[in-house]
């Protein structure tokens, strides 16, 4: 049941922190989203707050001020990785609702505890699993839910960038929770389960390439089902000509798309969901490309080719879906145990790197 605070008509919002993820993710999706009202940020830099986001809006100097304000029903903290869990802990332990940027913590056992302390209390707990709602994302699962490729068989999914130089910030430091393993990783792991479901093994290889990197900048990940899929996930630093996004291969056709979904970039140049005209956002002119057998044709016959359309992304669609699992309307929409999952999946992923071998996922893993 949901603390009365949060059946009201409006869920009043504390944000911990104003780095690249609020400005980009959390403060525009959240002042966008009707029924949602942003109450307060923590911040060392008001200025730059208040610039963004208007002259009235109240800036505190830490969380633990924000979560001394009575007028605060939820918390939302995209920190530093390392930071997530204490923050969590002391928000839940404080009575808020709380949504956690990914990674949900450093490891398997801290989001376990966060989990269990929301269950005591019965508060929501969510991780920002925002990927779920990319375009070629819900292209991919319209499809697999389909059938029109057959039976999946082999899944590449990347995620490539080309920064060839290491930057001084904490996401490319020899420290907890940095790397591109823990930034990158979990996008491509919710996803896969998302699609896919639970896999049965997973070997992982994790490098630091760049010339100075402190920490995992490449990583490849093998996935496998019982089914004898096999799914494919990379993520790099140093790809000036990225793989394709999504590429599955199924017994009857197969789709590759190539290109990053456009809302981040969207929200970098500053435009903002309009909840009145939902169907103007997410727009992805670059279509995929299908190749499917007719659903009459024998296996050995020739595929029929076209392009595919991406399906409009849908961020608001977290948000939204937070405001009404706290009025109970509705189920949350990325569940803590779902990214303990992608965590399960993280810390076995990093063992097989160091071990250099396939690990199995226990069936009570990801439970």
């Amino acid at each position: 049941m949901n603390p009365p605070a949060l059946t009201q008509k409006t869920i009043r919002v504390g944000l911990i922190g104003w780095g690249g993820s609020s400005q980009v993710f959390h403060g525009p999706l959240i002042m966008s989203t009707p029924g949602l009202d942003l109450v307060a940020v923590v911040s060392s830099r008001p200025e730059a707050v208040r610039a963004a986001l208007g002259p009235g809006m109240p800036v505190e100097p830490d969380a633990r001020a924000i979560l001394a304000r009575d007028d605060v029903d939820l918390v939302v903290i995209p920190t530093p990785n390392d930071s997530h869990h204490p923050l969590a802990l002391a928000a839940l332990q404080a009575g808020r609702a709380v949504v956690v940027d990914k990674p949900f913590t450093l490891n398997a056992a801290q989001a376990e505890e966060l989990i269990a302390e929301a269950r005591q209390r019965g508060l929501l707990l969510s991780v920002f699993h925002n990927r779920r709602w990319d375009g070629d994302m819900l292209t991919a699962q319209a499809l697999v839910q389909s059938g029109q490729l057959g039976r999946m068989v082999h899944a590449q999914m990347h995620f490539d960038r080309f920064r060839p130089v290491v930057r001084t910030r904490w996401r490319d430091a020899d420290g907890p929770g940095a790397g591109l393993w823990m930034d990158l990783g979990p996008h491509l792991l919710d996803q896969a389960m998302q699609l896919f479901g639970r896999p049965v093994a997973i070997a992982a290889d994790l490098v630091a390439a760049r010339d100075g990197a402190q920490a995992t900048d490449l990583f490849h990940a093998r996935l496998r089902w019982a089914s004898g899929l096999r799914a494919d996930l990379h993520g790099s630093a140093l790809s000036a000509l990225p793989g394709p996004r999504f590429a599955l291969h199924g017994t009857r056709g197969s789709w590759v798309k190539w290109g990053l979904d456009r809302q981040e970039d969207a929200l970098k140049a500053g435009q903002k969901p309009d909840a009145a005209h939902p169907q103007a956002w997410g727009h992805d002119p670059a279509v995929g490309r299908l190749a499917v057998l007719a659903p009459d044709a024998l296996t050995d016959a020739a595929p029929m080719e076209q392009d595919w359309p991406t399906a409009p992304g849908r961020y608001p669609d977290f948000y939204a879906g937070i405001r009404d699992a706290l009025r109970g309307l509705a189920p949350n929409p990325v569940p803590a145990p779902q990214a303990l999952d992608v965590m399960r999946l993280l810390d076995l992923g990093t063992q097989s790197a160091a071990e250099r071998r396939e690990l199995p996922v226990p069936d009570a893993a990801l439970t």
